[in-house]
This record gives C-alpha cells, structure tokens and sequence, in this order.
C-alpha cells in the first residue's frame, strides 16, 4: 500500500484539539515564473493571490507524487484543483512511499517530471528537510497550524491524520469488537489483519504502538504490543498478510487495524455496512504533512497548490474523505466547519498519547529486532 516504508511520526500534544476536538509530466521549469515566485517563502512574496494563480497558470502543470485518489479523498481534491486553476496534475507513483519521494526528488532534479510537492509522514518530512530537499513556505493560515505540527521555517507542516481504528465487515464478524482485548477473543479465529509489516509499512507500526498503550505498555514502552501480535498469532486470530479492500471483500480478513480514514475511505466505500471504532483501550493518532520541493519545476503552481489545500476548501475536502485536517479547531470556531463531514467522523478520545521523535525511533528499532522472531 501507498506510503509503505514510512513510520509516521504521532501528533506532538499540542496537535490534540486538532483530532481529539472532532465529533467528528509538464515541459515547464522554474524559469517559467517570476523569481519571486520561484523562491517566495509566503504568500505575500510571491505578490499575492492574483500573481500567485497567474503564474502557477502560465505554468500550468503541477506534479504530485504518491496519490492514490481514494486516500483521503485526493482523487477530489485533484480534480477540484484543476477545475478551479486550469492546471493539470500528473500523480507519479500513487501506490509509493515517503522514501520513494525522497527517491525521486535527489534521482529526477532538473528534470520537468520531478515532482513539485510532497505528502509524507513525519520522520520522512524532517529526513528531506535535513538533506536540504525542501523549499520553505508559510501558507497564508499558517497561524492556524499548531506549532508543534509545522517545521519553524515553513519547509514541512502537518495537513491531515486520524486515529489507529479496528475496521470489521458486520456480514463476515456478528460480535462487533471494540477494543484490543476483544481481538483475542475465540470469535475472532483467522480474521484480524494490519496494513503490511510494521517493520516497513507506517499504519502497521502505529498499530504494535496502539497494542503497546492498551496492553500496559508506553511510549517509551512498544514491546508489550509485539506480545500483544504475538499472542493474537498464537490464539490463530492474526492474519499475516497486507490487508485491504480486496482481502476484507473476499473474507480473508474481514477485521483490519488501520487508520481510521483510510478504514473509510478504501475500504468503506468497497465493502457494505463496513463498521470503523477507535478501540476503547489504546489510542494512537498521528498526521502526514505537506511540502515543497526546493528544486520543483513548477514552483508557483507548487505554492497554489500548498494555498489550496489549506484553504477552508482544501481543509472540508480532506474532511470529506473521512481524514481530520489539521486546521479542524479554526474551521469549527469559524462556523465553515462541513458540519455532515464531522458529524461522520468516528468520535475520537479525549485521552491521547502522543510519543517523541526519541520514543518513536526507540520503538522502530525494537519492532525491527523483534517482529520477525516474535511474531513471524
């Protein structure tokens, strides 16, 4: 699945009200707009909305990369992108990883197809930004963003998560689960699965993370949620395999651990009377951000596009596709809130943890020590 290799840092505290306040290729190159554009690190920089959408027109093309349209309703937001601008998008490698757009903005610098903007967990955000990949810019709701979510000069900052969620098919699992303990229940023999292998696979690793909190574990702590895996592999309840829409359809795992907007919007929109719960014993959230790249070759059209995603257009549309954007609190207290996207929200907890940078790189290495010779 898209995203594969990346371990997605949890929200910082700060980023609480944000989730748990829910009831809820071009021939363009940087030489096409003006050289404020080209390097403006704001809005005002670039000389304001109206220069801002006439140069991203003359160029006319933006390159994304890593964009499954049923992953947070991108497939919309794209085309309501192009609707609204006239500027075609070309989506590279939908089905990739954080790492492969690192990959791809060293491998195709200097090319028209390199990609312009990008979507990545945390750790992969703060690893571009360190070897230099990516370009500053402050959006113009950049106030909006909680600061422990957005790098300090504006080269990285968050845009939607959710929580780690139990997702079941209610024709295939007649008890509904609400929580890790019940997953090991007898009822639930050869029906629970995660999105790939948490020594790789971001949603996997948060999902050991979830299984650690609800199992007497911590943040400094991830070891009881590989027992937690284990133990759920020895009842014969654990499915190794990558779950997601076609494995739920089939019946294969007709349970799934996964964010829970992805739980919504791949496989909900697949699956009939597909049920989501947050799991009432270990909460876990986090969110994946948006950046530039320094050397995109459509920088203007890179910079409308960051302004659309945080506008109350861009924010509602990753509402829609069942995500929590990071600027809920402003849209809610503002009253432009999509009131029906909210309310449809799975109700979050009040009582998240959220692990540092430190604790989470702790975690990666004892999950990568110990998943295969545990869990297997």
């Amino acid at each position: 699945m898209r995203k594969g290799t990346t371990i997605a840092a949890a929200v910082a505290a700060s980023g609480l009200m944000a989730l748990a306040g829910c009831g809820s290729s071009g021939s363009n190159s940087s030489s096409s707009g003006s050289a404020s554009v080209t390097k403006a690190t704001s809005l005002a920089g670039a000389g304001g909305m109206s220069a801002l959408v006439t140069a991203a027109k003359k160029e006319g093309t933006l390159n994304v990369i890593t964009l499954p349209a049923d992953w947070a309703n991108y497939g919309m937001i794209m085309k309501d992108f192009t609707a609204k601008y006239g500027i075609k998008i070309n989506d590279a490698n939908p089905d990739g990883s954080s790492q492969d757009e690192i990959n791809a903005m060293q491998s195709l610098k200097g090319q028209s197809r390199a990609p312009d903007v990008l979507d990545m967990g945390t750790a992969f955000a703060i690893k571009a930004d360190q070897e230099g990949l990516l370009a500053p810019y402050k959006v113009a709701s950049w106030a909006d963003i909680p600061t422990a979510n957005r790098a300090s000069d504006g080269t990285w900052y968050g845009d939607y998560g959710g929580f780690v969620a139990i997702g079941y098919n209610p024709a295939k699992v007649k008890v509904a689960p609400t929580s890790f303990t019940d997953l090991l229940k007898p009822a639930y023999k050869n029906q629970v699965a995660i999105n790939g292998n948490p020594t790789q696979a971001s949603a996997a690793f948060s999902a050991v993370y979830a299984a650690a909190l609800a199992n007497g574990g911590s943040l400094s702590n991830i070891g009881p949620g590989i027992s937690y895996f284990a133990k759920l592999h020895s009842e014969g309840n654990f499915v190794p395999v990558t779950a997601g829409p076609t494995t739920v359809e089939s019946g294969q795992t007709p349970i799934v651990i996964w964010w829970d907007y992805l739980l919504a919007s791949e496989i909900g929109s697949a699956v009939p009377g597909f049920k989501i719960v947050i799991p009432t014993d270990g909460h876990y959230a986090a969110y994946y951000d948006q950046a530039i790249s320094k050397t995109a070759p459509h920088p203007a059209a890179a910079r409308l596009w960051e302004e659309y995603l945080y506008s109350v257009t861009g924010q509602n549309l990753w509402l829609e596709g069942k995500a929590r954007p990071v600027e809920l609190p402003t849209l809610i207290s503002e009253g432009t809130v999509n009131k029906a996207a909210n309310a449809a929200l799975p109700v979050a907890p009040s009582n998240v943890s959220f692990p540092t940078q430190a604790e989470e790189s702790a975690a990666e290495t004892v999950v990568a020590q110990q998943w295969a010779s545990k869990v297997g």
